[in-house]
């Protein structure tokens, strides 16, 4: 018996073989990661290519693409890696991946909210429908995207609430931070005081303002007289920003309009009451 385990570690063919399949392993690997790296070239040529075309999407979602094809080739490649292992080392694969096929149907009857979310999820970054950092609404939750997943999106309310929504649940999406945002002004005005007056003010701050802030697209434009309250005259000015800033513009709107408008001598309405007494009147 030791006789035979000695002429079977010492027979030449074994260790040949065992040597063919270390490099035929080696080989795989090696060409595995040269296969890997060039793709990962390719995809970044591919997106800086678009970055230069005159439509594109935006930086971040450019990366948020980019990384997922990159992931979903390193997966793609590792498996076929795997699979060329298993044969070198005379595995049957094909009833592997006949029984794989089995346990993954079975699997995928009892998770089909699971596979529904992945779904989902890879569409939801393959179309660009949203990314980390954009401003969105999803039925009654909104926020900041903090993290998207192949299973779950998380979204950060402006009050610190962390929502993880289920890729799946997600059927309509508003997105704030595509487009510019516009920031809506109303002055109130009072009635005694002189409109058009008002209004060549107002339009002399508005020009200088794009200055100021860096946000600003385009100038801000005074629509005019918005509306007629009860004691006051109501002035209307809109400023094209940068997306989900038309907040903070607003408020600094509000502020010099104000601020310009004590320096003139013009008023804020306030509310006011009119007394009637009946004893005083003539019989």
């Amino acid at each position: 018996m030791w006789n035979d385990a000695v002429n079977y570690l010492t027979n030449a063919e074994l260790w040949i073989t065992i040597g063919k399949g270390f490099l035929q392993i080696l080989l795989i690997l090696i060409v595995s990661t040269i296969f890997i790296r060039i793709g990962k070239l390719a995809i970044t040529k591919v997106f800086l290519f678009r970055g230069k075309s005159p439509i594109r999407i935006s930086e971040r979602r450019e990366n948020t693409l980019s990384k997922l094809l990159e992931n979903i080739l390193t997966y793609v490649i590792y498996f076929i890696a795997i699979i060329m292992v298993l044969e070198t080392f005379g595995l049957n694969v094909g009833a592997l991946l006949a029984g794989a096929g089995i346990v993954g149907l079975a699997v995928g009857f009892g998770a089909q909210s699971l596979v529904k979310d992945i779904i989902t999820g890879f569409f939801i970054i393959f179309e660009d429908q949203f990314s980390v950092g954009d401003f969105i609404r999803i039925s009654t939750f909104e926020g900041t995207v903090e993290e998207i997943g192949l299973r779950t999106t998380k979204i950060k309310s402006w009050t610190g609430e962390i929502h993880i929504l289920p890729n799946g649940s997600i059927i309509e999406v508003t997105n704030f931070s595509i487009n510019n945002s516009i920031a809506v002004v109303d002055i109130s005005i009072a009635y005694e005081s002189d409109i058009p007056e008002a209004e060549r003010v107002i339009q002399e701050l508005l020009i200088e303002v794009p200055d100021k802030y860096e946000d600003i697209v385009a100038p801000p434009e005074l629509l005019g007289v918005q509306m007629l309250g009860a004691s006051e005259v109501v002035l209307r000015v809109t400023c094209e920003v940068e997306p989900m800033r038309h907040f903070h513009i607003g408020r600094m709107l509000r502020k010099d309009i104000k601020m310009r408008l004590d320096e003139k001598g013009i008023e804020i309405p306030y509310p006011r009451v009119v007394m009637y007494n009946r004893k005083d009147e003539v019989s």
